[in-house]
């Protein structure tokens, strides 16, 4: 019970924390520019208090107990003389939009960015690597040191490896008592055959070693063997060497986020389903439970994994969000005129309801998947 009470907090402070640096973003450029900031609420309406005013801006804290938000003066104005009046959003030269708009995201990026440095340098942390050939190569430059090893996927049925129930998945060490590092090793030792011994480690934390007869037929036992990395580790790495890293993982995570993004809304709108690796606010939970009991540098990197998400998230052309409302503004600095307001919200409003019925599908799939 405890662990759950300390997991929804963590949960709570993850998404708080990564809404709240990225408004802060919007406030200081906003700030920066001349632009009105009428409101910094902690959490999301309704308004439960306003704490303090300050130069203009009210704080307030809210009910409902996720993130926050900052609204500007005359962001969602629908007269011409409210929209261009002093101190408001539209009355700001683009060039100081540009930069307001952009702000909170660059935030989420330099937050990210900089815990990714800490945990990459100090924290030695592992990079994703898509490809057991990147693993290999960053070995080699010194990135991380692993061991080589075989791991046993699923077996065939009615073949050799099915008859005797060799346990999968399990990580395979030795064949007939002669050590193998990668698959290639394996189907020489078992050449003109009709069985062998695997020595292997199995259980739910590949650690109980047991040695296994497999039956083989024409030389295969009839399973799946896959290169895997064993006693992965990392050194102590430079500020500079992790900051390397710290880039590198923005980029991988960047490609993967777009293209996991593409992936859902193609999945949806052909077949209505969900694609496996999607995971939303309650998924988001779950993670955030389990990196809670890993312990804190693993949680940390939950929290600049979703920072990133929600800065990549934000800068795509998606009406409503950052990225949608910069394109208004890039679209008024080539035509030379405003956007005409209705239409501007119009279709702010309907991708806010494309991205909330996103999420309610998403959701649904999560809850499906923990039953």
């Amino acid at each position: 019970m405890v662990s759950i009470l300390i997991s929804a907090l963590a949960f709570l402070v993850l998404i708080s924390i990564l809404v709240l640096i990225h408004e802060c973003g919007h406030f200081m450029a906003a700030r920066e520019a001349g632009v009105v900031v009428e409101e910094f609420g902690f959490g999301l309406p309704p308004r439960a208090k306003t704490l303090f005013v300050w130069q203009k801006t009210k704080f307030s804290l809210n009910w409902i107990p996720f993130g926050g938000f900052v609204r500007l003066k005359g962001e969602n104005a629908m007269t011409q003389k409210e929209r261009v009046a002093k101190g408001s959003f539209m009355a700001a030269p683009i060039s100081s939009r540009i930069v307001i708009l952009v702000a909170g995201v660059a935030m989420n990026f330099l937050f990210a960015f900089l815990i990714f440095t800490i945990g990459f340098s100090l924290g030695r942390w592992i990079p994703t690597y898509l490809s057991y050939a990147d693993l290999e190569s960053a070995a080699k430059t010194g990135d991380i040191s692993m061991k080589p090893g075989i791991i046993i996927g699923r077996d065939l049925p009615g073949q050799g490896a099915a008859a005797v129930n060799l346990p999968t998945p399990s990580m395979l060490l030795k064949v007939d008592g002669k050590e193998v590092k990668n698959p290639e090793e394996v189907a020489p030792l078992q050449a003109g055959k009709s069985s062998v011994t695997y020595t292997v480690l199995s259980g739910p934390d590949l650690k109980k070693e047991v040695t296994v007869q497999v039956p083989l037929v024409d030389g295969r036992a009839g399973v799946e063997l896959q290169a895997f990395p064993r006693d992965l580790t990392a050194p102590l790495r430079t500020p500079m060497r992790g900051a390397v890293l710290a880039l590198r993982e923005g980029w991988v995570l960047t490609v993967q986020t777009v293209e996991g993004l593409w992936q859902l809304a193609k999945s949806v709108t052909t077949s209505g389903k969900v694609p496996e690796g999607i995971t939303g606010i309650i998924g988001i939970a779950e993670f955030t439970h389990r990196s809670v009991q890993l312990g804190f540098m693993v949680y940390l990197r939950l929290i600049a994994t979703l920072s990133l998400s929600i800065a990549i998230l934000n800068i795509l052309p998606i009406p409503a969000l950052d990225g949608g409302r910069l394109v208004f503004v890039l679209l008024e600095a080539i035509r030379r005129k405003p956007a005409n307001q209705r239409v501007e919200m119009t279709t702010n409003i309907i991708g806010f309801a494309v991205i909330v019925l996103l999420i309610v599908i998403v959701t649904y799939h999560d809850i499906l998947r923990l039953f």
